[in-house]
């Protein structure tokens, strides 16, 4: 299973990234996808995840209301659109795909490359 997450970069406060994770056909019909981030010397978060039906999402609830998961099947890619960004969000933020819900329990199935958002006060 291979993930490439992108779109990471540095932002203001208040400000909004899009993060994009591309991913082959088969995972991308077959797994969950969701993102989490790991600030230093924290551990990794849960941030977001939608099934692989597209029916189901779930949010952590330090992101609920700012961010937002989405996918395009045409292009096998999921998006978080992050709104209302804090300082707090500073993270390399990953990409992942899991078989099941073991990611809302801190499991994830795969995961590819990180990308660094920085969000400056």
């Amino acid at each position: 299973v291979q993930l490439q997450a992108s779109g990471g970069g540095l932002v203001q406060a208040g400000g909004s990234l899009r993060l994009a994770c591309a991913a082959s056909a088969r995972t991308f019909s077959r797994y969950a996808m969701g993102w989490f981030r790991q600030a230093p010397g924290k551990e990794r978060e849960f941030l977001t995840a939608l099934t692989w039906s597209g029916g189901n999402t779930y949010y952590a609830d330090s992101v609920k209301g700012r961010f937002t998961i989405s996918r395009d099947n045409a292009k096998n890619t999921v998006y978080l659109q992050m709104n209302s960004l804090k300082p707090e969000d500073t993270a390399v933020y990953y990409c992942f795909a899991s078989d099941g819900v073991g990611y809302l329990r801190g499991k994830y199935d795969y995961w590819g490359q990180g990308t660094l958002v920085t969000v400056s006060s």
